[in-house]
This record gives structure tokens, sequence and C-alpha cells, in this order.
């Protein structure tokens, strides 16, 4: 890690969700999240709508006929927080399921807590 790179936290199970997925999909949330690390974003890296400022980003990677998207928080100065990694199921709109959103709240509730306590 270079000395302006910012370490990966992983919350709940959002690395073994994207450990799960194909290895092509892994690459690019993988560059995305490096990216995030040294302060750049990914061209695909798009604000997550429902959290104000929050600094929650969200990356989608169409795979075969499936979508994954993974979500991360640059907002603490300390970390780059890896919220949640799935596959979206649902094939109507293009809206993120209102219980990932409710879990993508919870572990950003989850680094506030880290965040403030380091």
């Amino acid at each position: 890690m270079g000395n302006d790179e910012k370490p990966l936290i992983w919350l709940g199970g959002s690395r073994k969700d994207l450990a799960a997925m194909p290895k092509a999909v892994q690459r690019e949330f993988g560059y995305a999240l490096h990216l995030a690390q040294i302060g750049s974003r990914h061209a695909g890296a798009k604000v997550l709508r429902g959290f104000g400022s929050a600094g929650v980003l969200e990356v989608v990677e169409d795979f075969a006929t499936d979508t994954y998207r993974a979500v991360y928080t640059v907002r603490f100065a300390t970390a780059v927080y890896v919220l949640h990694c799935f596959k979206k199921k649902s094939t109507r709109g293009i809206e993120t399921p209102k219980p990932d959103m409710d879990l993508i709240r919870k572990r950003l509730d989850d680094a506030k807590r880290l965040a403030e306590g380091e």
C-alpha cells in the first residue's frame, strides 16, 4: 500500500459475496475499490441515491445475463468501507431492492461507528 492509500474494510459478508462472483466481475470491482483507496473514482462508479451526501458509491457490472453491484463509501477519511456486494435479482427497473438498501444503510451505520471509534 502506498502512503496515500486508504485501507479497505469489508463489512458483513461483502468480501465473501465478492469472492463468489465471476472472476471478470471480481477484477472490475477490485479495480474500482483500488481507485477509491487512492482517492480516484472508477469511470462506472455512480453515487447511490438515497444516502444524501454520504459518499456512497455503486459500481455495476453485467456478466452473462446477470447484473452485479458493489457498494462502498468514501465518506470517512481513514478507510474505504465496502458495504455490500450482490447480484441484482429483480428484473423490474434499475432500482436497488429494498432489502439491499436496508442492508446498505445498516452497514453504513456500522462504518460510521467504526470510523468514529478509530
